[in-house]
């Protein structure tokens, strides 16, 4: 029997599927919050994609070497990787990528343009004029055979390769992007360059997303529900989640006199209602007859159900150009 928490039904090969990983000592340390990854992620299922793991492994070339490889034995239709692409002596991604693939890593004239390009636009002159140290020469060092990406709004260029490996079902290949990790630079590149490819592949797709509270049922109360309403759709069409959000605690008014005292505490609950899927008028129908469902069944557990405050119904269309 499928629960809330299994994962969707499909094999990690595939266009749809993505791997991410994230690079640097900072993240693992807990210095960082991984923002990055939390976003992509976000991004990627609202256009139809699943996300398959996410990794996240130190400024160290063994690691992050490793970690491509792995990813690679899984033949996930792509995998982003974000941070590590900088001038300093820890920015090591490209040179775990380049042992990953087994390339040796070059200075690659497009990058260095790119590069001059990024610097004449900070310092508003001529890119003629630019002149470029060791240090940021660096960053123009890729994997023989890649692509260098303009970063619109950084320095370090991201970059991009393509891993194919022949399998028993034919040819698989791996689209693997190296991006900046400061945020800011990786939206702007990941949606300018990424997004619109992977949209392309995957074709127009619908996204229906809720959150509700409820208040006076427990999750272990729920969850048979919830299996049910699971169990009843194909994995890929639905996702239910339910968040824990501790107790309520309720005031009485006792006689004339207006003392109060607490009720007892009553469970909170947050749950999650995603319906997905390519025919649009499907997904609504799906979403629809779930939270119908749901306002009747609730109630009967002595339970009350409503829509967040921060939260709206939000239908996303992620369509492909042309």
């Amino acid at each position: 029997m499928k629960t809330p928490h299994e994962p969707i039904s499909q094999s990690d090969s595939g266009e749809s599927n993505v791997e991410v990983l994230s690079v640097g000592n900072e993240l693992l340390s807990g210095t960082i919050t991984n923002t990055n990854a939390q976003w992509i992620s976000s991004k990627i299922t609202k256009a139809g994609g699943l996300v398959k793991r996410i990794t996240t492994v130190g400024d160290c070339i063994i690691e992050i070497s490793n970690a491509v490889k792995e990813c690679i034995e899984r033949r996930p239709g792509w995998l982003i990787i974000s941070g590590g692409l900088g001038p300093t002596y820890d920015d090591m991604t490209l040179q775990g990528l380049s042992s990953a693939l087994g390339q040796e890593l070059v200075l690659d004239p497009r990058a260095v343009e790119m590069l001059r390009k990024s610097y004449a636009r900070y310092k508003q002159c001529l890119v003629s004029d630019i002149k470029l140290n060791d240090a940021q020469l660096k960053m123009a060092k890729i994997p023989k055979g890649s692509l260098p990406i303009q970063n619109p709004i950084g320095s370090a260029p991201a970059v991009f390769v393509e891993v194919k490996r022949e399998s028993g079902v034919g040819t698989t290949r791996t689209r693997i992007f190296c991006l900046p990790g400061v945020p800011k630079e990786m939206k702007a590149i990941f949606s300018n360059i990424i997004m619109p490819q992977f949209k392309e592949i995957i074709g127009n797709y619908y996204f229906v997303e809720s959150v509700f509270e409820t208040i006076g049922v427990s999750e272990s109360r729920l969850a048979p529900t919830l299996s049910r309403l699971v169990d009843s759709y194909p994995a890929d069409d639905i996702y239910l989640k339910t968040h824990p959000k501790g107790y309520s605690y309720g005031v009485n008014v006792l006689g004339n006199h207006k003392a109060r005292s607490k009720s007892k505490p009553k469970p909170k609950l947050n749950i999650q209602i995603a319906s997905k899927g390519k025919d649009k008028l499907q997904v609504e129908a799906r979403y629809n007859t779930i939270l119908k469902e749901l306002k009747e069944e609730i109630p009967k557990l002595g339970g009350r159900i409503r829509l967040t405050s921060t939260k709206n119904k939000k239908l996303m269309a992620a369509t492909k150009k042309g």
